[in-house]
C-alpha cells in the first residue's frame, strides 16, 4: 500500500511539474513583432537608406576608411511605385547613380533625400556612389537593389 501511495505522490509531482514548465513556457515566451510588414502598400513602397563610414588604423598608424549604404542591399517588387528616403550621416556628400535607370542625386551629410522611381525589369541594380568609387577613394561604396 505504501508503494502505490509513493508512485501516486510521485506521479502527480511529475503532473504538477510538467503543467508547471508548460505554462511556464508559454508565458516566458517573448511578444513577436514583426519588423518588415507582410502587407505591402498598393500605392508606393519607402525604403530607408543611410550613409555609413568604417574607420581603422593598420598595424603601422595609418589610418583607412571606407563608405557604404546602409542596408548594402534593399529588395522592391517589380512595377511598383518605390520611394527612396536617403539620409546622409557620414561623409560630405554622395553623388550617385542607380546602374541601368536614369535615377541620379547627390545625398549630403545632415539631409534627407527622397528619389522615386519605379523598376519595369526584375534583376539586380546597384547603386553606386560617385565620390567613392574605389578602394583610393574610400570605397568602392556600391549598394544592390533587388527586384522581384
Amino acid at each position: 500500500m505504501r508503494f502505490i501511495f509513493i508512485k501516486k505522490k510521485w506521479v502527480v509531482a511529475v503532473f504538477v511539474s510538467g503543467v508547471l514548465f508548460v505554462g511556464g513556457w508559454f508565458w516566458l515566451q517573448p511578444q513577436i513583432i514583426p519588423t518588415i510588414s507582410t502587407m505591402i502598400p498598393e500605392d508606393n513602397v519607402v525604403i530607408h537608406i543611410t550613409t555609413g563610414e568604417l574607420k581603422s588604423k593598420t598595424e603601422d598608424g595609418k589610418e583607412i576608411e571606407s563608405y557604404f549604404w546602409n542596408p548594402g542591399t534593399v529588395y522592391v517588387p517589380q512595377g511598383r511605385n518605390v520611394t527612396f528616403n536617403i539620409y546622409g550621416v557620414n561623409g560630405t556628400e554622395h553623388s550617385f547613380y542607380i546602374e541601368g535607370t536614369d535615377v541620379k542625386g547627390t545625398v549630403k551629410k545632415g539631409e534627407e533625400l527622397q528619389i522615386k522611381t519605379s523598376f519595369e525589369k526584375e534583376g539586380m541594380y546597384r547603386i553606386i556612389c560617385l565620390n567613392h568609387a574605389d578602394i583610393k577613394n574610400n570605397g568602392p561604396m556600391i549598394g544592390y537593389i533587388v527586384v522581384d
